[in-house]
């Protein structure tokens, strides 16, 4: 791990106002590596049965591969790309014993012990990276709302509340083959956080108040705060939420 910072992290969920949870969230240590970190977020849709059998797949894709990571070895953006290219293959074969066609959102992120990290999401889940509160970037919506917005046809607040907003335009167990968009970050710095989510979590934020909620609580308190104040703006209409969040606090001294 690079000097300078230690890793806290948590993860939250909650079913929101939904009867059944879709989402799944993963923050795994690796098994052999110290430092090394991977985090998903899944949300499933299709169905009771179909959008938990997506996440489910998700999930379990990406533990069995990041459990044979290698640092040294392997790529870890190339495991992200694998772990959405295998996870949309095997969805697409659950559809067949779900009662909707499953389909999934994903994102995800690795921490190698040299303090480098990739990402990857295909969907509306979303990942921030703040530095002390300030946005650095997000994941871009694969989503129609999105590309009205790279249009210049709404702004990200009329996104928000478009009547179209869940229609994603690409996601895992589709026709098409998923978006798979790739970000690295090539060292990562204390006070910076990461922060990946679905859209029960994120809908109802500013990137500011984000931030802020990011930079000033431990990742265990943020994750409190931010299910149960999505829970309340969510008004008895709140979708399933999920989030993990990991920060890199300065070592003292």
């Amino acid at each position: 791990m690079a000097k300078g910072y230690r890793l806290t992290a948590s993860t939250g969920i909650h079913k929101g106002d939904r009867e059944y949870q879709q989402d799944q969230v993963a923050l795994i240590a690796h098994s052999r590596v110290p430092g090394c970190v991977m985090a998903i977020v899944a949300d499933g849709m299709g169905g009771r049965s179909g959008g938990r059998k997506a996440s489910d797949q998700v999930m379990l894709t990406a533990k069995q591969l990041f459990e044979r990571y290698s640092p040294d070895h392997d790529d870890a953006g190339s495991v992200l790309k694998q772990i959405v290219q295998e996870a949309h293959i095997v969805i697409k074969l659950t559809a067949i014993s779900s009662e909707q066609e499953p389909h999934s959102t994903i994102v995800g992120f690795i921490i190698n012990p040299s303090g480098d990290c990739h990402w990857v999401h295909a969907g509306d889940s979303r990942i921030y990276h703040f530095n002390n509160g300030r946005l650095v970037k997000r994941t871009m919506d694969h989503s129609y709302v999105q590309t009205l917005v790279d249009r210049g046809e709404l702004t990200e607040e009329e996104a928000n509340v478009h009547p179209q907003s869940n229609i994603l335009m690409g996601c895992l167990g589709a026709e098409e083959d998923p978006p798979m968009d790739h970000h690295y970050i090539p060292q990562l710095k204390p006070g910076d956080v990461l922060m990946c989510c679905s859209d029960g979590v994120w809908h109802y934020f500013s990137p500011n108040e984000l931030g802020s909620v990011l930079s000033s609580l431990a990742p265990r308190e943020a994750s409190e705060f931010l299910i149960e104040k999505a829970r309340s703006r969510g008004r008895g209409g709140g979708d399933n939420m999920s989030l993990a969040i990991v920060k890199l606090e300065p070592l003292e001294g």
